[in-house]
């Protein structure tokens, strides 16, 4: 199978690993792609928000499947113009992509279709925004309508700080504060059928102890010790499927990834927000744990041959991920610094431990340097969260770029309450044996 992934992050890295990985992918391409992708498959630049072009470069390719990996071509329609070329394309149309692009949007499909969120109000004028923000107190929960590359979210106690980013926006949802942990589930569908993933959890604040300001975040595990064995049936049920049917009985059927962000609160599983793609970094600890080939999965979405899937297989293994951000992320990020480091960590953590690039080129020299905001994802697998993460510091501390940033703290809480359970339940057993 001749694949064409298109973006250039740490997403479509990790996508592009997967497929080479894959025996089904005979060729594999990326566009733009970036110097970590550069390594697994062949690079060619294009503008990813510009359909014609990306549709022209398939076919010049004779792409038997074209995946679109980031949001803003999604909602461009870039992935309309690929199958107006007559190629399947995993991805949902624009108008369907309208899920993440707007949050009113979504929040009116939800209503629809009967799916537990937060309550909300639409707000277009500064009037409209102050009774939303008296009406549900702190914390303030303010959400940019459109797209924001994952810092269009306000949470804060401080008012004047939520009037502030409410008043930068053209359209704000201002929705009721939920409590409880996170968790952020993917799901494969064609339209029809829904094949959820594996749940993950990922952090969004920039510092440790969930500090700082909102990222696209700085790390990742999966699986979740904590969360009920029945939770990703619950959320397919409650959920991703009424979400699916009520898109295809509006006549925009969503083929493609769901993402469902989710908070597990007192009064039960509510929805956050909905993405109309793989989410970073979740996807680089979820692909990490798929053992099922990854090319086959996503052409059957393409196709509306999802059903006829056999069940995904998993490995055991636990998986992490630590974001390396640039100088100053995630405010306007410091460029151009090189790293070192990275063939150490193919040398000596690999196959356990290895580096998904987002933010990285080659400069004129050939070295490869800093080019955003999250500049790497140290990804490594282990038999449990404390194996796992342990080998991604390992890694990570290898890595030199001046200036970089990243947490301490990602899984930490849930590898210490796993290790303290076993051990709970290891005293229990003896203790049945005396």
């Amino acid at each position: 199978m001749n694949v064409l992934v298109i973006g250039n992050g740490a997403r479509e890295h990790a996508l592009c690993r997967s497929l080479s990985l894959d025996p089904a992918v005979t060729a594999l391409h990326c566009a733009p792609g970036n110097a970590g992708i550069a390594e697994v498959a062949t690079l060619h630049p294009v503008d990813a928000l510009d359909g014609k072009a990306v549709a022209a470069l398939a076919v010049e390719l004779e792409a038997e499947l074209v995946v679109v990996g980031p949001e803003a071509p999604l909602v461009a329609g870039v992935a309309d113009a690929v199958r107006d070329a007559g190629i399947p394309v995993f991805g949902p149309s624009g108008e369907a992509a309208q899920l993440e692009g707007s949050k009113a949007f979504a929040k009116d499909v939800m209503a629809a279709a009967g799916v537990p969120t937060a309550r909300s109000y639409v707000c277009t004028t500064p009037e409209e925004a102050d009774e939303a923000l008296d009406a549900f107190g702190a914390p303030y929960v303010v959400k940019d309508d459109g797209l924001a590359a994952g810092k269009g979210v306000v949470v804060t106690d401080d008012l004047e700080a939520a009037r502030t980013h409410a008043a930068a926006c053209d359209r704000v949802v201002i929705e009721e504060f939920l409590d409880g942990p996170e968790v952020s589930l993917f799901a494969i569908t064609d339209g029809e059928s829904v094949l959820p993933l594996q749940p993950a959890q990922d952090f969004k604040r920039a510092l440790d102890g969930d500090e700082g300001p909102n990222t696209g975040g700085m790390g990742a595990y999966s699986p979740l010790p904590w969360a009920e064995p029945k939770l990703v049936e619950e959320v397919l049920q409650t959920v991703l499927q009424p979400t699916v049917d009520e898109l295809r009985r509006r006549g925009t059927p969503f083929s493609g990834l769901l993402y469902a962000g989710l908070a597990i609160t007192s009064r039960g599983v509510r929805v956050i927000e909905f993405n109309a793609r793989f989410g970073d970094p979740e996807t680089q600890v979820v692909l990490a744990r798929l053992k099922t080939p990854l090319a086959g999965v996503l052409l059957a979405a393409a196709t509306g041959t999802l059903a006829d899937l056999e069940p995904l297989r998993w490995s055991e293994d636990a998986a992490v991920t630590v974001v390396v951000a640039s100088h100053n992320y995630p405010a306007t990020p410091r460029t151009g610094d090189p790293i070192t480091g990275l063939d150490a960590i193919a040398g000596q953590d690999a196959p356990h431990a290895y580096v998904l690039h987002a933010g990285t080129k080659r400069d004129g020299d050939g070295r490869v340097v800093s080019a955003g905001g999250r500049v790497l994802s140290v990804t490594a697998t282990g038999a449990d969260l404390t194996e796992a993460r342990a080998r991604a510091y390992t890694a990570l501390a290898r890595i030199d770029l001046d200036g970089s940033q990243h947490r301490t703290d990602i899984a930490a809480k849930a590898a210490a309450d796993a290790a303290a359970a076993e051990d709970v339940a290891g005293t229990a057993d003896t203790a049945g044996t005396l």
